[in-house]
């Protein structure tokens, strides 16, 4: 109303409301109206206002809001930190350092969780790291020794960790459990009859299967405390995969991959099976909290029908997805560390591909292993993969360009990352080489044949205290 010369913001409006107005403003705007006036300005670097931005773009989602004085500047730290630390990744700036373990015994499996890793080898010894402090300590978890333990240790078959437990699983069929935060004894053993086939721990909680034979045990602790078998399911096949529904309210759910068949293994339904076309082979698994994915391979010259990788419900037990149209088999899959509504796949055909599920064809598809790739994982802007001759690259996805590339001797077995470290592990597939010393009969093998765990680290704080060199670290 110019007639009686009273401009809009000289108004006076309440300042709850004010701010409730506020509330649906970005970043730029609000940048803009602080430059109207000084009531504006006042409103417009409200702290509540910025709090809440910074929690919307993800930062800093476990503080309240006394934690800081300034939110404007936090999420300007927040957001430089995360340019940064993109950077770093693209030109492999940081620091990297093997985690190396003396005695000479081969690496039999490897798996993290947050940055602990684990590690089985042939001599039966299984170690920690915990890479987010910058002194890699190892220590060795006990095994729980029985009464005839005398002589050498069976060799590790599988190893896996959460936050909160690590499990081993040994070549005579033993589980042993730890618990991370009560030292290195086991709290928990129990024993298979034959060789353990495959391990799933759940990414939360306490719970562990394992399948031997035609078996698939579950367990977990009691409200006491005191752990016990909760399930045994008999099934008619060996498995070849095992995975722990995550987030499950209730009895845990089992998803098993037995030759051609994919088994959903509840407590009440016990022998449910989700998937099953015979002579078509599973290859890979992974699940999710809602979903189930994995590689089918099919005989393509007689079906008519490529390998292709299937996407299931588990509420619903409906085939939501084929995707997929390749003549080599899918080795691996990850569905449950990527990004919502996509899965990253690899395969023998030497390609990694990229699917947004709710399409069929993939995003992208590129050409990344001489001998097929073996691990892969990917967030919103990059993917690492690791193959089997030894390389781990990382790529870019928009642009479809690899970033750099690291090689080692043996085949990638494991690859975790988080916003600024990466987790490889090469793991030789001869755990017996011939030749591997001077003398054959010499029992520690040459440091070729080990296998090798490497983290990386490219956040900017971290880098002040790795400038130590690895050499004088020890």
């Amino acid at each position: 109303n110019e007639i009686n010369e009273v401009p809009f913001f000289d108004i006076q409006l309440p300042y709850e409301l004010a701010l409730k107005i506020f509330q649906y403003l970005g970043k730029g705007e609000l940048g803009r109206c602080a430059q109207v006036s000084r009531a504006w300005k006042v409103l417009a670097e409200d702290e509540v206002l910025w709090y809440r931005l910074c929690q919307q773009e993800g930062y800093l989602l476990d503080t309240s809001i006394s934690d800081h004085s300034c939110w404007k500047l936090a999420l300007k730290n927040c957001r430089a930190r995360e340019r940064t630390l993109k950077t770093n990744w693209k030109n492999r700036i940081g620091a990297v350092s093997q985690l190396q373990y003396g005695l000479g015994k081969i690496l039999c499996d490897v798996h993290s969780c947050d940055g602990v890793v684990i590690a089985g080898y042939t001599s039966g010894e299984v170690r920690l790291w915990d890479t987010r402090t910058w002194d890699y300590t190892a220590p060795i978890l006990e095994p729980m020794h029985g009464p005839g333990d005398a002589g050498p240790q069976p060799h590790v078959s599988f190893v896996r960790i959460n936050s909160s437990l690590a499990v081993a699983a040994y070549e005579d069929g033993t589980v042993s459990i730890w618990n991370l935060m009560f030292g290195r004894e086991p709290i928990h053993r129990y024993q298979h009859n034959q060789r353990i086939q495959a391990l799933a721990l759940g990414s939360e909680g306490a719970t562990v299967a394992t399948a031997s034979g035609f078996e698939v045990k579950v367990e977990s602790p009691n409200d006491r405390g005191f752990w016990q078998t909760t399930q045994t399911f008999e099934i008619q096949k060996l498995v070849n995969f095992l995975n722990l529904v995550p987030d499950v309210m209730g009895s845990p759910v089992t998803i098993a991959a037995a030759e051609d068949i994919v088994y959903l293994l509840k407590a009440e339904d016990p022998g449910k099976i989700l998937h099953s076309v015979y002579g078509q082979p599973v290859t890979c698994l992974d699940v999710s909290a809602h979903e189930a994915a994995f590689g089918v391979k099919t005989f393509g010259w007689l079906l008519n029908e490529p390998n292709q990788i299937l996407l299931y419900n588990l509420e619903t037990s409906q085939c939501l997805k084929k995707m997929g149209n390749s003549i080599g088999d899918f080795t691996c899959v990850n569905l449950q560390n990527s990004p919502p509504n996509m899965l990253v796949t690899g395969n023998k055909d030497r390609r990694v591909r990229v699917f947004d599920l709710r399409k069929s064809e993939s995003l992208c598809s590129l050409y990344a292993h001489q001998l097929g790739v073996s691990a892969v994982q990917m967030d919103d802007w990059k993917i690492v993969s690791g193959g089997e001759e030894g390389l781990v690259c990382v790529w870019d996805q928009r642009m479809g360009t690899k970033l750099w590339e690291m090689h080692a001797r043996h085949p990638v077995r494991h690859v975790w990352f988080n916003s600024h470290s990466l987790i490889t592990a090469n793991i030789p597939d001869e755990k017996t080489p011939r030749g591997a010393s001077i003398t054959d009969n010499d029992l520690t093998a040459h440091r070729k044949h080990r296998g090798i765990i490497y983290a990386y680290e490219f956040s900017v704080d971290q880098l002040a205290v790795e400038s130590v060199l690895p050499i004088c670290r020890s």
